[in-house]
């Protein structure tokens, strides 16, 4: 007889029926699932939890130093730093603003007293001319003012690596809007390292109508020179202006300016005593330098006159150069006066040729006065 039998399974087999999950397969998945979710879930409780950073580093130092000083400040201290407003991650209390104040006051008083005192040394320095002390004394300005600006950044705890989101919009701000003012302040350190324009030079100048005029520098500023005129004017020129148009320095190598008046005479007069006479009106009149000769010279004859030219030598051209002219002009004319030398005006010589319209013209003007007459 025939048994049918089933096979038996071994039990070391690692076989196992198709529709019965393997065990710890649903355990194993929730627990992958979690280790999944557990960082991005502690990266935004860390987020959620973060404490906003204080605006300014420098305040929570000051705020302990004055708690051990005095418990008294430090409450108070307390106090002005729970009245705050958070900006995002960002913390500001009135604690916060009154230290920045405290100490950008704190930081231009600091400069202002170096300022001064930096000057005043260096116009005791007895080696430096006045071009090379104000050359000097704007330098140390312009250093003192930076280290000011980095010891305030130091004493707030500010992080310089946090402007560098603005750099670019800074550099564009300078490129911009500071262009014209970086390129005076450059301009005025070059005019005076070469010397070119100083204070106490006499240049010419010229208004909005374009009428010139003579005046002398006062002062080399960051961004303009002064310049007073003898009207009392002040002209502000842009230092720029003064590096790339050209301009007439009368005091540039030498203070001795030539000034020349030109004078007319008629053919009949004896251009000798002429001479004599130009020269003895400049030695009389003030101003007028001693150790250089003037000097008389013909320039031309001209249609109605004999023109003359003198020219001598002043060394104060801040006080004008119209009014001397003007002096040496009122004594020629008294000692013209006084020879009988005559000053022409224009005169014309008209010469008309005959013809038979003219003649037409003439004979009917004169029998018209004829018949008035009669």
């Amino acid at each position: 007889m025939t048994t049918a039998t089933t096979p038996s399974i071994p039990a070391d087999s690692d076989a196992q029926p198709s529709s019965t999950p393997p065990e710890g397969t649903s355990a194993d998945a929730g627990e992958g699932t979690e280790a999944a979710e557990g960082p991005v879930e502690a990266a935004v409780d860390a987020i959620v939890d973060e404490e906003p950073v204080e605006a300014v580093g420098a305040s929570a130092e000051i705020k302990e130093g004055l708690a051990g000083q005095s418990e008294t400040i430090g409450s108070m201290a307390e106090g002005l730093d729970a009245m705050a407003i958070e900006v995002g991650s960002m913390r500001l209390s009135v604690f916060d603003v009154l230290v920045v104040v405290g100490v950008i006051a704190f930081v231009i008083i600091l400069a202002w007293v170096a300022t001064r005192i930096c000057r005043a040394a260096i116009n005791r320095m007895s080696r430096l001319d006045s071009t090379q002390r104000l050359l000097t004394e704007k330098l140390s300005t312009i250093i003192i003012w930076a280290a000011a600006f980095f010891l305030g950044v130091d004493l707030l705890g500010i992080d310089l690596t946090a402007l560098a989101v603005f750099s670019g919009a800074f550099g564009l701000a300078i490129g911009f809007g500071l262009q014209k003012t970086f390129g005076n302040l450059i301009s005025g350190i070059l005019l005076l390292l070469d010397k070119s324009i100083k204070p106490g030079d006499v240049i010419s100048v010229s208004d909005q109508a374009g009428n010139e005029s003579v005046g002398q520098i006062r002062k080399i500023g960051v961004r303009a020179i002064s310049v007073i005129t003898r009207d009392q004017t002040e002209h502000l020129i842009p230092n720029e202006n003064l590096m790339i148009n050209q301009v007439v320095n009368w005091s540039y190598s030498s203070r001795d300016v030539r000034v020349k008046a030109p004078v007319g005479v008629s053919y009949d007069s004896d251009l000798k005593l002429v001479s004599k006479l130009l020269l003895q009106a400049v030695e009389e009149t003030d101003r007028i330098l001693k150790t250089r000769a003037p000097r008389v010279n013909i320039m031309e004859f001209g249609d109605s006159s004999v023109n003359f030219e003198v020219r001598f030598w002043i060394q104060d051209p801040e006080e004008g150069l119209t009014n001397i002219r003007s002096d040496v002009y009122m004594r020629i004319w008294e000692l013209f006066q006084e020879h009988d030398i005559e000053i022409p005006f224009p005169q014309r010589d008209l010469n008309v040729r005959s013809n038979d319209q003219i003649d037409q013209l003439i004979a009917a003007v004169s029998q018209r006065v004829s018949q008035k007459e009669a």
